[in-house]
């Protein structure tokens, strides 16, 4: 760039000046791009999160209440839980928002008279209205918004990560609650990600309201709400429940 300076005396005569002005912008470095603050926690991941609320840890279901607000009746021994008793479905305590939950279930030995959605049904309800399907998807067809890890009628797994009756598996659930204005209207929709035994299978897929077995899902305005785990007639086992707040 350029300087035009005035000079009004010079040798006599009057004239102006052009004088070139060399400038450099400040380079870049590294630094510059470096945040420092806020540092995360440590937190030690091995065997269950550090930062983890522990939902069923193998003793009792004391964190866990029944459709009456009653101690769960279901059975609890060698360190896992099924169902037992009158209650179709128990409820955590503690109610929640955004949310990473581990699960771990089993699907019963194949009953030949069952198929479809009668073989190893169950499943968990987020916030108590948004369920992730529990069932034996192994060698068993069903409609596929229905199979073991869809977002019940919603939305079907990218690809069936089933393993065969009588084994462990386990869902990790990343969970986006929704949001509502004062009126009630949805603002911002719920978003939920799932990974089957490890595999991606939901991925962070938006949901289109609560769960619905008849007609078209909705959203009705809610605050944080329980875990829900469901019977469907089969005896499904639980085990190792936790959930990280988000």
């Amino acid at each position: 760039m350029t300087k035009k300076i005035a000079i009004t005396q010079l040798f006599g005569l009057s004239c102006t000046l052009f004088i070139p002005i060399f400038s450099q912008a400040k380079q870049a470095q590294p630094e510059d791009t470096e945040i420092w603050q806020p540092v995360p926690k440590q937190v030690n991941p091995y065997p269950i999160p550090a930062d983890a609320k522990i939902l069923f840890a193998g003793e009792n279901l004391e964190r866990w209440v029944d459709e009456q607000g009653k101690t769960p009746s279901w059975k609890v021994m060698n360190g896992e839980f099924h169902h037992s008793g009158k209650s179709k479905k128990i409820f955590s305590k503690d109610k929640f928002c955004n949310m990473q939950l581990h699960v771990e279930w089993r699907t019963p030995e194949v009953d030949q008279s069952r198929e479809g959605q009668r073989r190893g049904n169950s499943g968990i309800k987020i916030q108590n209205r948004y369920e992730i399907q529990i069932l034996d998807s192994y060698n068993n067809p069903t409609y596929v918004n229905g199979q073991a890890a869809s977002i019940y009628k919603q939305s079907a797994p990218l690809v069936n990560a089933s393993l065969p009756p009588l084994t462990w598996q386990s869902y990790d659930i990343i969970y986006q609650a929704p949001s509502f204005d004062t009126s009630g209207e949805v603002t911002s929709k719920a978003y939920v990600t799932v990974l089957h035994n490890g595999v991606l299978v939901q991925n962070h897929v938006e949901l289109a309201g609560s769960t619905a077995f008849i007609g078209q899902p909705k959203y009705k305005q809610h605050g944080c709400d329980s875990i829900q785990i469901q019977f469907h007639g089969s005896k499904v086992s639980f085990r190792n429940i936790w959930l990280r707040e988000l």
